[in-house]
């Protein structure tokens, strides 16, 4: 959908600009679509889904700004600040460097930068908006107006600057992504541990799903079994996203790194949902965010414990 998108705009080429490249007083925002991505395929955008929200928080600060970076990194909310252009600057910056259920879970919450301010969809063209200095304010919220509006729409954060992004966010996302996707387009059907290594991670197993199973103490937790090539047992635990890697009961990865799964055949890159029975899967290691690791109040905003998954927590 974003491509499609993307695809018409008249800003091409897109031309990036690091955080360090701007005057660190730019007022900046940051945009994504919040909800399940399954509606959005089911009931379109429109050309500027967007603008009624930016409006909205531009009319709260009482200036235009000029500057869009991203919100998550994850799934299709990465190209979102894309859509931006010509009519702002792109930064090169992430608010999330991988994928996470919740708003709480966006940096500049984590750091508790003051002043931020939010806007979303409530349906039929409205708009809500929200200040506050508490996340966990900003996240339900902006979530029960999201249900309101059909379970999928938009927001949009603002009032902080291109500065509070060196600090308080992970910049280089853009460039990553790149570099990612170029490497993968080059090597997809390499042997797995080839393949591996071309996009700089580590293969941590491949197999055959033999089991899906879900909590009984979280509806939202998976745990997909895997019978290994070489007789392993591998398990894998999701939520919205992969959150831990196991092999013969051994904790090989966790949250924040990214766990990065493909189908074995055609090495389509695969959402937790599309984990089914039978399947043959590779499962590979990418490194995640330094971001996260910079200090102990960060790391336990996205590590498995933060789901209630403590023994899932990487020893650091």
């Amino acid at each position: 959908m974003l491509e499609l998108m993307l695809g018409r705009s008249r800003g091409w080429p897109i031309a990036i600009a690091g955080p360090e490249e701007l005057d660190p007083t730019t007022p900046c925002l940051a945009a994504a679509f919040v909800g399940s991505t399954i509606l959005l395929g089911e009931r379109l955008p429109g050309d500027a889904p967007f603008e009624p929200l930016v409006h909205a928080v531009e009319r709260w600060l009482g200036i235009r700004v000029p500057a869009v970076c991203s919100l998550e990194g994850g799934g299709l909310n990465g190209l979102v600040p894309l859509t931006f252009a010509p009519d702002r600057i792109v930064v090169d910056a992430d608010c999330t460097g991988r994928a996470v259920p919740g708003l709480d879970q966006i940096s500049l919450f984590v750091d508790r930068l003051p002043g931020i301010v939010a806007a979303c969809d409530t349906g039929a063209g409205g708009a809500m908006l929200v200040s506050t200095d508490r996340a966990i304010d900003a996240e339900r919220v902006i979530r029960s107006a999201i249900i309101q509006a059909g379970g999928a729409g938009g927001a949009v954060f603002a009032g902080f600057t291109v500065g509070d992004l060196i600090e308080h966010a992970i910049p280089g996302h853009l460039d990553v992504a790149l570099r990612l996707g170029s490497a993968y387009l080059s090597s997809a059907h390499w042997p797995p541990a080839a393949l591996a290594g071309a996009l700089g991670g580590r293969l941590l197993g491949h197999g055959r799903i033999t089991s899906v199973d879900t909590d009984d103490r979280d509806p939202f937790v998976r745990t997909v079994e895997l019978a290994g090539v070489n007789g392993e047992v591998h398990r894998i635990v999701s939520r919205t996203e992969t959150l831990a890697f196991m092999t013969d009961g051994r904790l090989e990865a966790s949250a924040p790194t990214v766990i990065a799964l493909l189908d074995a055949v055609s090495r389509e890159i695969l959402e937790v949902t599309d984990l089914t029975l039978a399947r043959h899967i590779v499962a590979i290691e990418l490194p995640g965010p330094a971001w996260w690791h910079a200090s102990p109040h960060r790391l336990r905003r996205v590590q498995p414990s933060a789901y209630g998954l403590t023994e899932l927590d990487a020893i650091t």
